[in-house]
Order: structure tokens, then C-alpha cells, then sequence
């Protein structure tokens, strides 16, 4: 089983067209993030109005559509969140799941020269489209050009925010000149996506109207530099063969940051957790930062489609990603957040009714999953959060938003960083606003701050299990290639970055291959 939509995001691209201007077209709404651009139109004879030029707009915020096949699949399955089983003759790929669930992949193996460089591409492709947005912009003359000016450049940082994250040191690319380019240092990028983001937030809204939901506002800016923050001994760090030589700590900053959300009156914690992940999450007050989808063919959220059986619903779904028994035993009987994995006997999703395998028999989820090379179609728990869209279209495309921040995670961000600094009290007073949302029993305010180091960690799990946060974390606490989880032993430390692909080392000679690969 392999979804169509991965032929359309791996496919041969280099790493020129990062540096050449690229197409967009005309939208229906200039304010319309949904829309994709077709028409074969060129900064020269575009962009000469406010509504052309939200329509170039809008194709760079497309590129947060892109994130979620293999920036979000890596960031799952290569952790003990996710691992996709090859069932008979489905889900197999030349063994691109079982290497990136394992850990093994190289930069020409069949995962770096499918997902990884696919991911490269698809990331690398926003900062092509916003770097000609940026260009054309100095042509055109309007009344809130600044504005714009500095949502496109927030965009363009997000994307190097998950370039270095996933690769390390990239080519930070600012205009649409064509040539072969070296990379910077992983920490020169990381101070660029800090000065880019905060030169946007200066001039960016605090809030938007409604027929701008899911642009860039201050929160989603604070929201990304909390998230920086947190992680800046990482990001600022330097990755030999042996490992990371960690970078200087940012614990304050990332709370500040954090605290800039919690506290400014525009979110709020949803009382229900399940809101944040229905097809109509977009009336969610705790989204600080989402990707748009509708449910139309191509622009719609496909991730329920990855885990759901084929007969779970009308049109099926594509039975691939499963999780592993030891992250569903972590979660506690009592917390209602266990209720977004499926395992037991299976109901249709949108009626109710029990279903059944594809022999006729009533389809029960196993727990354990006995060999993940030879699977059956029945094996393994599943994360069913992102629920089903009853209105989906096509190939399981769903009209649910994919929140990249939320409020709960700004506490949680918060606390783990307060407890970093010897905050302990106030650590746990943050956490606990995550786990009273659904109904726990708070954390004892005479945790240990190592006690409070690892009930705040196990709270990202419970709370953010589905997210693609969990690879970033591990990473951060220094477990990613060191902890054991089953079907995946000890692997080498440098893989806390990916290689950078083998075709775009062949394009551009000046691109050097990360260490270890």
C-alpha cells in the first residue's frame, strides 16, 4: 500500500529550483490559503496588485501542506511513536519503513532517495516560493507591504527552522539568483530563522480576521521561537561522527516566550482535548500555529488515511502506520488522551458498525506487532488522533488543520524549561494546567527536579503522542540513538541529523555530506 501523494512530493527535484523563481497562479480569494496556484505565470508579469500579490502569498504558506508526508513521517516513524510493518505486499517500498523506523538509512538508500530527499525538496521549496514573493514585492507598491513583507519572511524561517532541524547546515538562500551555493553553519542558520522571525514579529497582527485565519500573527511567531528556544543546545550545537558537542542553553528565553502566548488573551486551553483534531479544528482556541486543509482533492490531511484499516470507513483507508506496545503502555489507564489509539475489535469510524479483515473475519487490532518485515493486517495498536472526516474527498483528503503549535504545548514548553532552571514549583504549576484539561490528578508540588524532569517528559508524550514533536524531543534529552525501543536497537549518535541527499550532493559540489554518512 503506498499513498499517490508520495509520486507527487519525492519526485526528482534538485536542489536549483531553490534557487529559481517558481510559478504560482491566481487564487479565488486573495486571502485564501486552500487554494493551490496553476496558472504558468512569472513575477514579470505578475504581482502588480494586493490581490496578485496574496496570491503568491498563498503558495508559500502550500508549503506547510508539503510538511506533512515526509518532514511528518521521519519525525514519526523514525521514533517509538510510529513504525509501519510491511503487511504481504503492502507498505514494503524497497524497505523505506522498516530504515526509517530502524534507523538505518544512508544518503542513496531507498529512504534518502525517496523521503529524505523528498523532504529536502519540500522544505527547500518554500524558501524558493517566499524568496520570490520577497523579490517581486520590491516592485509593487501598497499600503500594508511591510506586513506581508514580514509574513513571508516568518515563512521562510519556518521552513529553515525544519531544515536545520532535519539536516543541520544548509545554504540560507534570500534571493531568487541561480547558482550553487554552500552551506552555512547549523548555528548560523538557526540565528537567522531568530533574527528573520523576530523582524517579522515587529510588524506582524496580533490577531487576524476571520477570512485570514492561519496567517502568521505574533502568537505563531512566539509560539516558533519558544519551540527554538527550547531546543537551542541542539540547534546551536555541532554533530561530529561521535555525536553533539551541545550549545549554550536558552531555558529562560524559551519560557519567556512561552509565557508571551500563554498570557496574551488570544488562546485557550479547549476543553475538551478531541476539538484540537476533528475535521472542524479550526474553531479551536488553543491553535497558535496550523497548516489549512479542505477537503478537496490535493489540499485535504491524509494522516487518518496512514493508520486506519482498508474497510474502516466509506473509500477505506490505507493500513499502514501502527505504534509500538511500549508507547501505548506508558499511557495510564485513567488519562483520556489513551482513547486516540485504536486496538481490540474495530468499528467504521463514521457509522459505527464492526468491520471486518479482508478474509471476512471480525478485524481486532493486536497490541503486539510479532515481526514488522511480515506483519498481518491486523498487528499493532494504532494513533488514531487526527479523526476521519466523514466530507473527505479523493484519496482520503480531510478538511482538518494540522496544528504545528498549540497552547498546551506552550505550557509544556514552559515548564520544561522553568524545571531546567531550578523552577521546580513553578514547573509543575505549568504542567498541571496541561494534565487538569483532562482530568488528572496533578503532579505533587514536592517533585524533585528530576522527578519533575521526567513526569514533565512523559506529559509531551501523553499530550503531544502524533504530533511530530517526539523525534525533536528525544534529540533534545539526548535519547534518540540511545534508547531502546523494540524493533530498533542502539544506532549510531550522528543520526540525530539526516544525510544530506545524495542528488543534491551530485548537483551542487558545493554541498558537503553531514558526518557520519
Amino acid at each position: 500500500m503506498r499513498n499517490p501523494l508520495l509520486k507527487r512530493l519525492a519526485r526528482a527535484r534538485v536542489i536549483a529550483l531553490l534557487l529559481a523563481p517558481v510559478s504560482v497562479g491566481t487564487l479565488q480569494g486573495c486571502t485564501d490559503l486552500d487554494e493551490v496556484p496553476t496558472s504558468a505565470i512569472t513575477p514579470e508579469n505578475f504581482y502588480k496588485n494586493e490581490g496578485e500579490v496574496l496570491a503568491g502569498v498563498a503558495s508559500v504558506y502550500a508549503s506547510l501542506r508539503g510538511m506533512m508526508w515526509g518532514w511528518y513521517n521521519i519525525s514519526q516513524i523514525s521514533t517509538d511513536e510510529n513504525v509501519v510493518p510491511t503487511r504481504g505486499g503492502d507498505w514494503f517500498d524497497n524497505g523505506r519503513w522498516i530504515e526509517m523506523h530502524r534507523q538505518t538509512w544512508a544518503a542513496n538508500s531507498p529512504m534518502g532517495l525517496d523521503d529524505i530527499n523528498g523532504t529536502f525538496n519540500d522544505l527547500f521549496s518554500g524558501v524558493s516560493r517566499a524568496n520570490t514573493v520577497l523579490g517581486a514585492l520590491d516592485g509593487v507598491t501598497l499600503a500594508n507591504k511591510a506586513q506581508i513583507e514580514g509574513e513571508v519572511r516568518a515563512l521562510r524561517a519556518w521552513y529553515y527552522f525544519a531544515l536545520q532541524d532535519m539536516f543541520g547546515g544548509v545554504p540560507i538562500v534570500t534571493n531568487t539568483e541561480v547558482l550553487a551555493r554552500a552551506a552555512n553553519t547549523r548555528a548560523e542558520v538557526t540565528k537567522f530563522v531568530e533574527d528573520e522571525l523576530k523582524a517579522a514579529q515587529a510588524v506582524l497582527p496580533d490577531t487576524r480576521p476571520a477570512n485570514e485565519y492561519g496567517r502568521m500573527t505574533k502568537g505563531a511567531i512566539d509560539a516558533i521561537l519558544a519551540s527554538l528556544y527550547l531546543n537551542n543546545e541542539v540547534f546551536s550545537g555541532t554533530v561530529s561522527a561521535s555525536g553533539l558537542a551541545k550549545g549554550p542553553a536558552r531555558w529562560q528565553d524559551a519560557a519567556t516566550a512561552a509565557d508571551r502566548v500563554i498570557n496574551s488573551g488570544k488562546y485557550a486551553m479547549e476543553p475538551d482535548w478531541r476539538t484540537n483534531f476533528s475535521p472542524l479544528n479550526r474553531n479551536s482556541r488553543e491553535n497558535v500555529f496550523v497548516a489549512r486543509h479542505v477537503a478537496q482533492d490535493g489540499l485535504g490531511l491524509t494522516i487518518s488515511m496512514r493508520y486506519t484499516h482498508y474497510n474502516s470507513m466509506a473509500n477505506g483507508g490505507w493500513n499502514g502506520f501502527s505504534t509500538i506496545a511500549e508507547t501505548y503502555n506508558a499511557f495510564d489507564n485513567a488519562d483520556d488522551r489513551r482513547k486516540v489509539f485504536l486496538v481490540g475489535p474495530q468499528f467504521d469510524l463514521n457509522t459505527g458498525a464492526p468491520i471486518k479483515d479482508r478474509a471476512g473475519n471480525p478485524l481486532v487490532f493486536t497490541l503486539t506487532i510479532g515481526d514488522i518485515t511480515q506483519a498481518t493486517e491486523a498487528e499493532g495498536a494504532r494513533i488514531a488522533k487526527f479523526r476521519p472526516d466523514p466530507a473527505k474527498v479523493g484519496d482520503g483528503n480531510s478538511g482538518t488543520d494540522y496544528p504545528y503549535y498549540r497552547l498546551a504545548e506552550m505550557y509544556l514548553i514552559k515548564a520544561e524549561a522553568l524545571n531546567e532552571l531550578g523552577q521546580t514549583a513553578a514547573a509543575i504549576t505549568a504542567a498541571n494546567v496541561v494534565r487538569a484539561r483532562v482530568n488528572l490528578p496533578a503532579l505533587s508540588a514536592g517533585l524533585s527536579q528530576a522527578q519533575a524532569r521526567a513526569a514533565i517528559r512523559a506529559e509531551r508524550l501523553f499530550e503531544l503522542v502524533g504530533e511530530a514533536k517526539r523525534r525533536q524531543d528525544l534529540i533534545r534529552w539526548g535519547e534518540y540513538t540511545s534508547r531502546t525501543w523494540l524493533f530498533k536497537g542502539t544506532t549510531a549518535p550522528y543520526r540525530i541529523l539526516l544525510p544530506i541527499p545524495q542528488a543534491q550532493v551530485e548537483i551542487n559540489p558545493l554541498l558537503k555530506q553531514n558526518p557520519g554518512y
